[in-house]
């Protein structure tokens, strides 16, 4: 059964900015929860005698799970609402830290760290942006935007409480800590998660929207090919560079500590093209920002391998960070425009899942690339040529008839 308050006017659609704060925080904590692996690597590595390469295998594993589970969850919000999804979420992202804790084996601490937090992380994505996306009209792409911003942030939170836990307790107790933290901070805000309302008036004059299609036909429609594809050769495009590009710059001659830095760098870059990206979207439209973006990251991508100064990897990564941080909301932004309110949450769970396998594609193509030829020339240039063709991709998005009003789609064929 899937509970909707009575229409109300579009006003009171973007009075909901506490489910912004709510989604921001829970994006923020999963994602956090789950990148704070690396901080756990070295010292688990050498109070268990696993391999580091087993360990980082939990975070493939997470990747995985979370684009697989994204689809479900989001098929779940869209029949039972966001709220009791995000309550299964939250209770399985705090067990499996606590779980992942008290692992005896590797292959326990793989599927408790890997496959069921990546199931728990991937409640959140879809259902909470698409709620989000619902509850806006006027500041839609801002709103979805500041939700996304809770994941660039991530990194800057609880990565360094990890850290700094894991200097006072061993692995162990600091991952139990996180765990039991995460059910704290996050339980109390699902009760601010709330399905949004039946579809506003539109805003021209109230003309009444075309009707919503069935999860068949939105998948298999033009739209939706083009937001996947998009997605996912987006993802690709910019996963290599930003797994690799750390070690590229080792390679350059830069210190491990400077060159760790300007991954900080795309991160803190990433926040603000979230929040550029979306009061732009709003008062230009989400597709052409969607390009202008895709085609920065592209080129940005390439340019790493005309630096090799710490001066010139930091201006490139502000402005690879910039785009690649700035485009990602803007897809569940496009997707509700095509596809409006009913079924968005599995439409986003699609495409996020289309996405997670282009993030997981870029590491391991960047890393078969310079096994092969010695050089990362490769995997940027190739990083460039799948970025153009998001471009172009992007492109062939249909028309919009009119702010607020949804096309009329297709069948891709």
């Amino acid at each position: 059964m899937n509970i909707r308050a009575s229409a109300r006017p579009a006003d009171a659609l973007d009075s909901n900015w506490s489910i912004v704060a709510a989604g921001a925080l829970m994006t923020c904590v999963a994602i956090g929860v789950l990148f704070s692996l690396a901080v756990f690597l070295e010292p688990m590595s050498a109070a268990t005698g696993w391999s580091r390469a087993g360990i980082s295998s939990a975070m493939t594993l997470a990747f995985l799970s979370m684009g697989v589970a994204g689809f479900g969850w989001g098929a779940l919000s869209d029949r039972y609402g966001p709220r009791v999804v995000v309550l299964a979420g939250t209770v399985l992202l705090g067990l499996s830290t606590v779980l992942a804790s008290r692992a005896s084996t590797l292959l326990q601490f793989q599927l408790f760290y890997g496959v069921m937090m990546g199931i728990a992380a991937g409640s959140f994505f879809a259902p909470v942006i698409a709620t989000t996306a619902s509850w806006f009209d006027k500041h839609r792409s801002l709103a979805v935007s500041l939700v996304s911003a809770g994941m660039g942030v991530a990194p800057m939170t609880i990565s360094p409480l990890a850290a700094w836990l894991v200097t006072h307790y061993d692995w162990r107790m600091a991952q139990l800590i996180i765990g039991i933290g995460a059910w704290v901070v996050l339980l109390p805000a699902v009760w601010l998660v709330r399905a949004a309302p039946g579809a506003s008036p539109a805003a021209a004059g109230g003309a009444a929207q075309a009707p919503e299609m069935k999860v068949g036909e939105a998948l298999r429609s033009r739209a939706f090919l083009v937001l996947g594809i998009t997605f996912f050769a987006c993802c690709a495009a910019h996963s290599g560079p930003i797994f690799h590009t750390v070690s590229y710059a080792i390679g350059c001659g830069l210190p491990t500590f400077a060159a760790v830095t300007i991954y900080s760098m795309e991160g803190a870059a990433g926040l603000g093209g979230r929040l550029l990206f979306g009061v732009l979207a709003d008062r230009l439209g989400a597709k052409r920002v969607l390009v202008a973006g895709l085609l920065i990251q592209a080129f940005a991508a390439a340019s790493y391998l005309l630096v090799n100064q710490l001066g010139g990897f930091y201006a490139v990564a502000i402005v690879f960070g910039l785009a690649y941080g700035g485009v990602m909301p803007l897809y569940a932004v496009l997707a509700r425009d095509y596809f409006g309110t009913r079924i968005l949450g599995t439409v986003l769970g699609a495409a996020s899942m289309l996405s997670s396998v282009g993030m997981a594609l870029g590491p391991v193509l960047g890393g078969w690339l310079f096994d092969r030829y010695g050089s990362y020339a490769w995997m940027y240039i190739g990083s460039m040529a799948v970025g153009l063709g998001a471009v172009l991709i992007a492109l062939t998005f249909p028309r919009t008839d009119h702010a607020g009003k949804q096309p009329r789609l297709q069948p891709a064929g």
